[in-house]
């Protein structure tokens, strides 16, 4: 996806898996959203939050997104009641701190927030992160091209090996 600057927060070192161009920036300590909050708090511009737990996602699906004249904010809900992605025109961290994560109403809060904020907020597509195995099986489906699915498939495959 084209952008000024590809930040990757992280915990931890990065590995061999990491493309060129990534600036690593270490994460903070923290509840999820004290973490989040601090992501965008080290970003000077416009920002999009991806969530790494969305295989299927496409620079298409992120597209709308890119627009930064469109809105001041844009919000990827996940299917479980969280979000994948969120994209500030402006980096507000307050906008995050304060919001339960990890719940079945956290997307609803976030978005609520943003709005509560007076922000113009575009709504990307619904889209089910991984979270389960159950989860894992559904989005390999949705996405049968992708590394994700040929894993998926290779691991399901040398699970059921080992069961049989």
């Amino acid at each position: 996806v084209p952008a000024d600057r590809h930040v990757l927060v992280l915990d931890g070192a990065p590995g061999p898996w990491l493309p060129p161009g990534f600036h690593v920036v270490p994460q903070t300590a923290g509840g999820l959203d004290v973490r989040l909050a601090a992501a965008f708090a080290a970003c000077d511009g416009p920002a999009l939050l991806i969530g790494m737990d969305t295989p299927q996602l496409t620079p298409e699906l992120l597209a709308p997104a890119l627009c930064r004249d469109a809105h001041d904010a844009w919000f990827g809900p996940a299917a479980d009641g969280g979000f994948w992605a969120l994209g500030l025109a402006a980096p507000d961290p307050a906008l995050l701190l304060g919001v339960p994560m990890s719940r079945p109403d956290t997307g609803a809060v976030q978005y609520a927030r943003l709005r509560a904020a007076g922000l113009s907020v575009g709504l990307l597509p619904v889209l089910r992160d991984v979270d389960t195995a159950r989860d894992a099986r559904h989005v390999a489906a949705e996405a049968p091209g992708t590394r994700f699915a040929a894993r998926h498939a290779r691991l399901t495959a040398s699970t059921a090996g080992a069961v049989s």
